[in-house]
């Protein structure tokens, strides 16, 4: 029981509130972000908030608040993100990390605000 309860924040929650059409072709890619990443990433596309206890360190990036590319997302995929000290490795593999990085690459970064780059002042 102690063991199911630990891996209960890496599990996903399912494809309640993804904002993805069910005949888009970006919806596989939803489902796996909701079922795969949510108990840890924020990504309103896919219905997800993240952990609820803030203050865990088990709290991934608000990938509405980042912009990925492909690339940096399947690299993440496939080696646990970029610190590897908490994202599992290979979360999906194969096709399912392909949709699922091009689903991050589309969706994440959509209430990103931009930063003024050095020397520009904030309008």
């Amino acid at each position: 029981m102690v063991i199911a309860a630990l891996g209960l924040p890496a599990c996903g929650f399912g494809e309640k509130g993804i904002a993805v059409s069910k005949d888009s072709p970006d919806y596989n890619g939803a489902v796996l972000f909701a079922t795969h990443c949510s108990g840890c990433h924020t990504l309103s596309a896919a219905g997800t908030q993240g952990t609820g206890n803030r203050g865990e360190r088990t709290q991934g990036p608000n990938l509405d608040q980042r912009t990925e590319t492909k690339e940096d997302a399947l690299f993440a995929i496939q080696n646990g993100g970029f610190s590897g000290a908490i994202m599992p490795q290979n979360i999906v593999v194969g096709k399912e990390a392909e949709e699922l990085a091009e689903f991050v690459a589309k969706y994440a970064g959509e209430a990103a605000e931009s930063s003024p780059r050095p020397g520009e002042s904030t309008p």
